[in-house]
């Protein structure tokens, strides 16, 4: 039982690791610009699509991702991940499925960082930035973002979390051989010690996750130490 769950843990962890980053990259960027284009069009166009993205089922999403870019266009290879991640294949391999996995905690991401931020940038000290005469970018990443990233930091832990658990539907969508298809596949084989050495493994793995975004804290907010 081991040795199976220790071959496939490393694809599910590269697809969560890529999913994550994904959802990072775009949830943060977005809910930056929709907080600082309050009430414009920016604004209205980047809260519905988070919407669209939390709406939207992954296993709907990864079928059309494959249709359009594997099966019609080929420009992504349709299932698998058996090349190194470090190589051009690798990275192919991983873009459907981390795109697909990563869209809903995007747009989570996204929604969490448009409220905090929108909370932050009316506080007295970023007033006071801003009447000193600190550059807008400085204003922006140093007083306003990184006092705004407690409460993102948390959604992010959490949908770590659960994408450990959730790359369910996105293995057996994309063929992966991961954790989550083996689960899949001892569940239909009875097999049901393969079962709870795979959940045992996730639940793990997610209380890390959260201790290791516990620690974090402290580096963002140097405050929570003297608590």
């Amino acid at each position: 039982m081991s040795e199976a769950i220790a071959v496939r843990l490393p694809n599910t962890m590269k697809l969560a690791i890529a999913s994550m980053i994904i959802a990072i990259v775009i949830g943060i960027l977005a809910g930056l610009i929709s907080a600082l284009k309050h009430n414009t069009w920016l604004d209205v166009g980047s809260t519905t699509i988070a919407l669209a993205g939390i709406s939207i089922p992954n296993f709907w999403l990864g079928a059309v991702l494959i249709l359009v870019f594997a099966v019609n266009l080929q420009w992504l290879p349709v299932s698998g991940l058996d090349a190194p991640w470090y190589t051009i294949d690798g990275m192919k391999e991983l873009v459907l499925p981390a795109i697909t996995l990563g869209t809903g905690s995007a747009a989570m991401i996204a929604r969490m960082t448009r409220s905090s931020m929108l909370e932050v940038v009316r506080a007295d000290y970023v007033r006071t930035a801003r009447a000193k005469g600190v550059k807008e970018s400085s204003v922006i990443w140093i007083h306003t973002l990184k006092n705004a990233m407690i409460p993102v930091l948390t959604v992010i832990g959490v949908n770590f979390g659960a994408l450990l658990g959730g790359t369910i539907i996105t293995e057996k969508v994309f063929a992966i051989n991961g954790v989550g298809r083996l689960m899949i596949d001892a569940i239909a084989a009875r097999d049901f010690p393969m079962v709870q050495g795979s959940v045992l493994l996730v639940a793990t793995l997610f209380v890390l996750v959260n201790l290791i975004v516990d620690i974090v804290y402290t580096y963002v907010d140097p405050r929570i130490k003297y608590q």
